[in-house]
């Protein structure tokens, strides 16, 4: 029996797909080891899977200082950047021991599914075992000339060049941040150092697998993506089996016409208590009914009372949630995004940082909902009005409702275990090298 080990950093979203692939695997009869934070145990544990612990929390250092930056970051490279640097720095030099603890678990390692942007630390791992790399994304980090680099603002992509030159711009920034603790770890693995510049140049020229977990009915695939590149649609997690919606949460549904969602999930909001308000404001302006997402930042909790016609949520699985929606209001983290899409109902990306912006680009360049509203610049009155559009636009609710029927009808994890198992096999097409 295959042994996969499965390594995923970052938020809830960012794990959640992948524990959803790993238990994909697991059911096809392979045997799965998800490597991630500490604090996602209980997560990835819930769905039968072996854990390797990561030392750190996700959650507490997005609350810390510089979580606070990264959320408040924007589409100011530097600015992500120093974010980055000031959340994570902290555990730049215990990633390689620990992700090298996770593949000495029981079984060994026979392929490495790697979620790290760039294959940081993963790459390394992966030549000091002699075993292959699947890299796995649910975002579209590969290069182009169609859009520039995610951490960069979209609109640049209109300076000649820009697209293609972003790439390498953001590989160095990502570098100078985790270079020097990677190439003190590799001589503890028997590996020499990295040239300057890091191993990227040298991991194209390999053109492993590449899986992208959306759509290609949301992002077109570009046409100088090369062969080894593949759109396998989202990886979307069972329903909880045990789970059942509150009393007090089906009452509030029953009681009226369906509300909009509000929420930004694992987003660091610097004053919850202002924010709420905010958002409380809008869902007056607009007369909708509402369910308020407390998220990581607690939105709601510190208010004495919300109105009538709002409810205050902790947790629904979104797959039961949304399509119950009136229209989503959401950060435009990858999962939600393709969470609400497939929903079928309009939704709004208020996005904070990074990828956020791109997937807001996207739903309204779909039609199925506005023009993104960036969190720093949201107001009661601008978020009032696209509730209202939401609610109101009969083609915006048809097009929505459309994409979500064909995103159900998609089989992307069916077909991400297919081509990890061809991977297996040898199997897998050779690709082309990358640009």
């Amino acid at each position: 029996m295959p042994s996969l080990l499965i390594i995923c950093l970052g938020s809830r979203g960012d794990v959640v797909p992948y524990a959803a692939l790993g238990q994909a695997l697991q059911s096809a009869g392979h045997r799965v080891r998800l490597a991630a934070f500490e604090n996602f145990r209980d997560l990835v544990t819930s769905l039968g899977l072996a854990f390797a612990p990561i030392r750190g929390d996700s959650q507490a250092m997005l609350a810390a200082a510089g979580g606070q930056a990264l959320g408040e970051a924007g589409q100011n490279i530097l600015w992500q950047f120093r974010a980055i640097r000031d959340t994570f720095a902290g555990l730049s030099a215990t990633l390689g021991p620990d992700m090298a603890a996770a593949a000495a678990g029981a079984g060994g390692v026979d392929l490495i599914i790697s979620q790290m942007p760039g294959g940081l630390y993963t790459f390394d791992l992966a030549e000091y075992l002699g075993v292959p790399m699947v890299t796995v994304a649910v975002m579209p980090l590969d290069r182009t000339r169609a859009w520039p680099h995610l951490s960069f603002p979209t609109g640049l992509g209109r300076l000649p060049g820009f697209n293609a030159a972003s790439y390498s711009l953001a590989e160095q920034l990502v570098w100078l941040l985790f270079g020097g603790p990677i190439n003190r770890w590799r001589p503890s693995l028997g590996l020499r150092p990295h040239p300057p510049g890091g191993h990227f140049r040298r991991q194209e020229r390999q053109a492993g697998l590449i899986h992208n977990g959306f759509s290609p009915r949301v992002v077109p695939r570009p046409p100088d993506w090369p062969a080894n590149v593949h759109l396998t649609g989202y990886w979307f997690p069972p329903p909880p089996p045990d789970w059942a919606p509150p009393p007090a949460l089906q009452r509030f549904l029953e009681a009226g016409p369906p509300p909009v969602f509000l929420g930004f999930g694992s987003m660091p909001v610097r004053d919850a208590p202002a924010a709420t308000r905010l958002l409380l404001e809008a869902v007056r302006l607009s007369g909708q009914r509402a369910i308020l997402h407390a998220g990581w930042t607690g939105l709601g909790n510190a208010q004495a009372g919300l109105p009538a016609g709002v409810y205050a949520l902790d947790y629904a699985p979104f797959d039961w949630l949304l399509p119950r929606m009136a229209a989503v209001v959401h950060h435009g983290g990858a999962g939600t995004t393709g969470a609400a899409l497939r929903a079928g109902v309009p939704s709004l990306v208020a996005p904070f940082v990074f990828d956020q912006f791109f997937w807001g680009e996207r739903v309204a360049a779909l039609g199925v909902g506005p023009r993104p509203l960036p969190f720093a610049a949201l107001t009661a009155e601008r978020l009032a009005a696209a509730l209202r559009q939401m609610v109101d636009d009969p083609g915006m609710r048809r097009r929505a409702a459309s994409l979500g029927e064909t995103l159900a009808q998609e089989d992307g994890l069916g077909q991400a275990v297919r081509l990890i198992e061809a991977a297996l096999r040898g199997a897998h097409p050779p690709g082309v090298r990358r640009r």
